[in-house]
C-alpha cells in the first residue's frame, strides 16, 4: 500500500495564504495529493525530468551538421554520439532506476513515515534561498566526492570510471553512472532539503533545476543562451567546463558553480582557438577511462 499523507480536500483552505504560489499549491494538494504524496513522485520527477531535457539535445547530435546553426556551437565537433551509445548510456540509467532505486523506494514505503505536507505553499523567496543553499551545498559534497574519487585509483576504477567511457559528453550520458555514484547522489538529493527544512514543492523545483542543470553541462555544446552564459561573472562551469573535465579529469571536479575549482587551483579553460588546436591532437588517439 503506498504510503500516502492524510490531508483531506476538506481540510485544506483555499488562499490559505497571499503568497503567489498559494493557488499552485492547491491545485496540487486537491487534484494530485496522492501523485505527490507517493514516494515514488521524487524518482518519477527525476528522471523523466532527465529524460525530457536530453531529448532536444540527442536530436541535435543526430542531426549533427544538418543543423548548422547549433552545431558550430558543438564543443568537439569531430566527436559526434552514435545512436549506439545513446542507447547505452539511457539504458544503464533505466536499468539502475528499475533494479536498484525502485526496490529501494519500496522497501522505504515501510520504514519511513508516511509524508506530511503543508498546507501553505513557499514564498518565492524562500523557493529561490532555499533552493541556492540546497544546490551550493550539493555542489560542496559533490566536489570532494568527485575530488576523493579521482585521486584514489580503486574508487575510480569501480565507483567513477563508467561516467568517463566518453571523452566528449552527451546529454545522455548524463546519468551514465554507477549504481555506488547514483544512491550516493541520491542521499545528498534527498538528505539536503530536509537538513535545511525546505518546503517540499522548493525540493521539488531543486530536483528539475540540478538536472536541467546536469544535463546542460553534458551537452557538449557551448550555446550562447545556456545558463554559464547567461549569469555573470563565470559563476557557472557548464559545458565548456565539464567537456574539459572529461577531456582533462583532474579538473572542473564542481558539478555546478565554479569557485571550488577556483579556490583550489582546479579550474581548466580553454579559449576556441586553443581548444581546437588540442582537439586536432587527440582526435587520433584513444581515451578509455
Amino acid at each position: 500500500m503506498l504510503n500516502i499523507s492524510k490531508h483531506s480536500q476538506q481540510s485544506l483552505p483555499l488562499g490559505a495564504s497571499d503568497c503567489l504560489l498559494q493557488p499552485l499549491w492547491d491545485y496540487l494538494l486537491f487534484h494530485h495529493l496522492p501523485l505527490i504524496s507517493s514516494p515514488f513522485f521524487p524518482a518519477i520527477l527525476a528522471f523523466s525530468s532527465y529524460v525530457l531535457f536530453s531529448l532536444p539535445f540527442a536530436a541535435l547530435d543526430l542531426l549533427g551538421e544538418r543543423v548548422p546553426l547549433f552545431h558550430q556551437y558543438k564543443i568537439q565537433p569531430d566527436r559526434q554520439p552514435t545512436l549506439g551509445m545513446m542507447a547505452k548510456s539511457f539504458m544503464t540509467a533505466l536499468y539502475n532506476h528499475i533494479v536498484f532505486v525502485l526496490p529501494a523506494l519500496i522497501i522505504g514505503m515501510f520504514i519511513l513515515p508516511a509524508p506530511v505536507l503543508p498546507q501553505d505553499a513557499p514564498m518565492l523567496y524562500e523557493v529561490f534561498i532555499d533552493g541556492l543553499a540546497a544546490l551550493l551545498l550539493f555542489d560542496t559534497q559533490y566536489y570532494v566526492w568527485h575530488f576523493i574519487h579521482h585521486k584514489h585509483p580503486q574508487l575510480y576504477r569501480w565507483v567513477h570510471a563508467i561516467h568517463h567511457e566518453y571523452l566528449a559528453p552527451f546529454s545522455w550520458s548524463t546519468e551514465q553512472l554507477s549504481i555506488t555514484k547514483l544512491m550516493t547522489v541520491g542521499f545528498w538529493s534527498t538528505l539536503d532539503p530536509i537538513l535545511l527544512k525546505c518546503h517540499p514543492l522548493t525540493t521539488w523545483c531543486v530536483t528539475v533545476f540540478s538536472i536541467w542543470m546536469s544535463v546542460e553541462d553534458h551537452i557538449g555544446y557551448d550555446l550562447p543562451w545556456t545558463l554559464n552564459r547567461l549569469l555573470p561573472l563565470g559563476l557557472l562551469g557548464g559545458a565548456p567546463a565539464h567537456d574539459m573535465h572529461h577531456q582533462k579529469p583532474n579538473s572542473n571536479y564542481a558539478p555546478f558553480f565554479s569557485h571550488w575549482d577556483e579556490i583550489f587551483g582546479t579550474a581548466v579553460t580553454l579559449s576556441k582557438k586553443k581548444r581546437t588546436k588540442n582537439y586536432e591532437k587527440i582526435i587520433s588517439e584513444k581515451y578509455c577511462f
